[in-house]
């Protein structure tokens, strides 16, 4: 993960693993398609708050507006306004591969020889230096840091082996060819709308039906998340398939699986049921908010604490859990702290006695129910410490009797090169503390110490996967229709848990040169690695057509 600005400010939630993208697409004709997208941006901030943009397309005229900040302080009516057509683009986005510069804010434009269109991807791509290099060695000008970049540039060339450099869908299914992860993209061009997910289905990825209404005809909509559908209107469809490539046109949809037979198994981030994704969004077909109350169940059946008198947890994300540990545990939740929900993002210096200030700004303990009383802390994790020790000392001005923490994860000992922000396995407590020959629970000692609680727990590996797949499947989940299920075959979900074990489903040489990781591993994980290599795979041009499918159906 290069950072362009190694002094860049921090902000005061920088303690949390952070998710580096929400993706929106739209085609509804007879809509203002930006104005749905700009909706739908609001819905998908937690993915990202350093930058945002909509593009839009009408006719073969692309237009688009994107700055640095929050969606609310881009854009404004005027600027939605001049977004006119009837498809569009958004992208919220938080740096990792490249700086917070505008240069690296998305949707990236670029015109080719077969018109132009503009991308949005969320994740990163762990082939990024090589793909970067191979593409300067033949001439073509990178402007940025940003993987996206790399992306954009083998989408704008011409796919090998085709005529006239081929289609989109030529363009589009060469490049997952070339790389494995970590991507869900939503490209706009002037014959529609595309959406792809790589072939481990690392990050999530969905599409929706917008009904007829008045003069808008019916269309449809991909999403990071699926509570971005329900702010727009928007009907759940299914998620995009591991691997598989989809176009939305007048037509409907139309699928393909661009590398042949999927991965019997994904490695769809664990994180996403633990912290990032907002609890009213389905992921794999289980609604967000009850995984999370799994997780605290399991953590009370692991690590009870017979003397508590309350549960509490550190909103937002770890309310759920909190009330599952006190619905499994019998002991009372309630509020422990009071979140200041009207704060926009602040960007402070790391120094310690600014994130104090910080996290005194955006928290404050509710004093009468902390007073006297043991109190049990529910977060979801721990990665630098600076916020879970900074918390626990503002709690402490309230005279509870103790504060045991619990965490709904195992300990973050290993860094990310699929996407989330945790660059280097050096300045995760857990190693930051590790001594030689030190066991799991002198390591947990050592952080309990650090942050200052008096007593530390966190969910099992083994826990944290049992929670998530034990917990019912929603109502709400849509099926895909026979002939993707017959394409995509059965690919079993698996869990990417390389932050936890060291152990990464993909090849990380490329993203890990150079970077402090601890002590980093290179196994292949969960998902097996029986796809066919790059290099064998045949050019786009004598792939499989892209085959419209029927509609799903929603159970």
């Amino acid at each position: 993960d290069t950072d362009d600005e190694p002094t860049r400010e921090m902000s005061f939630e920088s303690d949390k693993p952070e998710e580096h993208c929400g993706v929106f697409g739209i085609l509804q004709p007879g809509t203002h398609a930006a104005s749905t997208a700009y909706y739908a941006l609001y819905s998908l901030q937690h993915r990202g708050q350093e930058g945002c943009g909509i593009a839009s397309m009408e006719g073969t005229q692309l237009h688009q507006h994107k700055a640095i900040g929050l969606v609310s302080q881009v854009f404004n009516q005027e600027t939605i306004q001049m977004l006119t057509g009837d498809r569009a683009v958004g992208h919220t986005r938080y740096a990792t591969r490249g700086g917070s510069s505008l240069a690296n804010a998305q949707p990236i434009v670029m015109d080719t020889s077969l018109g132009p269109f503009a991308l949005a991807h969320n994740g990163q791509l762990t082939q990024a230096t090589t793909l970067r290099n191979a593409l300067m060695k033949r001439g073509v000008g990178m402007f940025s840091s940003s993987d996206s970049e790399v992306l954009s540039q083998l989408i704008g060339s011409p796919a090998p082996g085709c005529e006239d450099g081929g289609s989109f869908v030529d363009r589009i299914s060469e490049f997952m060819r070339l790389c494995d992860a970590a991507y869900s993209i939503v490209v706009l061009t002037a014959d529609g709308l595309y959406a792809a997910r790589d072939p481990y289905g690392m990050r999530p990825l969905c599409v929706g039906r917008i009904p007829a209404s008045g003069e808008c005809g019916p269309g449809y909509c991909v999403s990071s998340e699926s509570c971005a559908l329900l702010t727009v209107s928007a009907h759940f469809e299914r998620e995009v398939q591991p691997g598989e490539l989809i176009r939305i046109d007048s037509e409907g949809i139309h699928s393909s699986f661009p590398r042949g037979t999927p991965l019997p198994r994904s490695a769809f981030c664990v994180f996403e049921y633990v912290y990032f994704s907002r609890p009213d969004s389905l992921l794999s077909g289980r609604l967000v908010q009850p995984v999370r109350q799994e997780l605290g169940k399991m953590l009370a059946i692991e690590a009870p604490c017979p003397i508590g008198d309350i549960v509490i947890g550190v909103p937002d994300s770890s309310t759920p859990a909190a009330i599952g540990y006190a619905l499994e545990s019998g002991i009372p939740f309630t509020e422990g702290l009071t979140k200041n929900r009207y704060i926009q993002r602040t960007f402070i210096k790391p120094t310690q006695a600014s994130r104090l200030k910080a996290i005194g700004l955006k928290f404050n303990p509710l004093y009468s129910n902390l007073r006297n009383k043991h109190v049990v802390v529910i977060d979801d994790s721990i990665v630098r410490g600076n916020t879970i020790a900074s918390l626990l000392k503002l709690m402490r001005k309230a005279n509870p009797k103790s504060l045991h923490v619990r965490i709904t994860s195992p300990p973050i000992r290993h860094p990310c090169f699929m996407g989330i922000d945790m660059k280097s396995g050096d300045e995760l407590l857990s190693n930051l503390v590790s001594q030689p020959g030190q066991s799991l629970a002198e390591n947990i000692e050592r952080i309990r110490e650090h942050v200052g609680a008096d007593s530390l727990a966190f969910l099992s590996h083994d826990g944290m996967l049992k929670a998530i797949t034990n917990s019912k499947k929603s109502t709400m989940t849509a099926t895909v229709s026979d002939d993707v299920e017959s394409a995509s075959g059965s690919t079993e979900l698996g869990f990417c848990t390389a932050c936890f074990t060291g152990e990464y489903p993909i090849d990380i040489e490329d993203c890990a040169a150079g970077v402090g990781v601890g002590v980093l591993s290179s196994k292949r994980g969960q998902a097996d690695s029986q796809a066919p290599p790059a290099s064998a795979a045949s050019s786009s041009c004598s792939s499989s057509p892209l085959k419209k499918r029927g509609k799903t159906s929603t159970g």
